[in-house]
C-alpha cells in the first residue's frame, strides 16, 4: 500500500510539472458478483456504491489512478445438508479501498464531448470482511479469514466527458485467487478457487 501511495504522488508531481492533468471526486455504482467454482454453489450479483477520487494525466493518450472506497459481495447458496429442508445462506459482503490504474486512448474531441477507451489493472485491498449466515452454523461454511486479504483484476473500459463531467463504464475480472485456501461446508474441507467480478458505472468531476 505504501509503495502504491508513493507511486501515485510521484505520477500526481508529473502532471502538474507538464501542466496536463485534471483531479476531482468521483461517485458510481457497482454489481459485484464473488463466483465460487463449485457446481453445487451457487451465487449472485450484488449491487453496491464507490465514492473516491480520480486523476487524469495527459490529453489524447492519457493515465488515470483512482483511489476509491467500496463494497462487493455476493449471497452464496450451498446444497442441503444431512437432509435439512433449508438451503444455506452467506451473505458475503467486502469492504476495500480500491486502487485503479488505466491507460486510455481519447479518439473523438468534439470539444463539449470526448469519447475514451482505457484499460490497466487494479488492486483491492480488503479491510473489512462480513458474513451473514442463515439456515445453518457460520463455523461450517464461509469464513472471513477464507478471503485474501488483497485482490488484482484487469480492468477494460469506455468512457464520455461532457464538460467538466467524466462518465466511465467499466468492466473489472479477477486476476488472483478470491480464496487463500480450502473452506468448510457438507461437512468437510474444500479446495476451492474463485474470482471477484465488478461492473461498474462512475460519475467524476473535474475541479481543475
Amino acid at each position: 500500500m505504501k509503495k502504491i501511495t508513493l507511486f501515485l504522488v510521484a505520477v500526481l508531481m508529473s502532471g502538474i510539472t507538464y501542466g496536463q492533468f485534471h483531479i476531482g471526486p468521483q461517485i458510481g455504482y457497482t454489481a459485484s458478483k464473488l463466483s465460487y467454482k463449485g457446481s453445487d454453489i451457487s451465487n449472485g450479483l450484488k449491487h453496491n456504491m464507490l465514492v473516491g477520487v480520480f486523476m487524469r494525466i495527459g490529453k489524447k493518450i492519457y493515465v488515470q489512478p483512482e483511489v476509491n472506497y467500496m463494497t462487493q459481495g455476493s449471497v452464496f447458496k450451498f446444497p442441503l445438508i444431512g437432509g435439512s429442508s433449508s438451503v444455506v445462506e452467506q451473505n458475503v459482503n467486502l469492504k476495500s479501498i480500491q486502487v485503479p490504474l488505466s491507460i486510455g486512448w481519447q479518439f473523438v474531441n468534439l470539444k463539449i464531448i470526448k469519447l475514451r477507451v482505457f484499460g490497466g489493472a487494479t488492486a483491492n485491498f480488503i479491510v473489512d470482511k462480513t458474513i451473514d449466515t442463515k439456515n445453518g452454523s457460520p463455523k461450517d461454511y464461509l469464513l472471513p479469514q477464507d478471503f485474501n486479504n488483497i485482490q488484482w483484476q484487469y480492468q477494460l473500459g469506455v468512457g464520455v466527458d461532457i464538460l467538466m463531467f467524466a462518465l466511465d463504464v467499466k468492466y473489472y475480472g479477477g486476476i488472483n485467487d478470491l480464496f487463500n485456501g480450502t473452506v468448510k461446508y457438507d461437512g468437510a474441507s474444500h479446495s476451492v478457487t474463485g474470482a471477484s467480478n465488478v461492473f461498474e458505472v462512475t460519475l467524476g468531476w473535474k475541479i481543475l
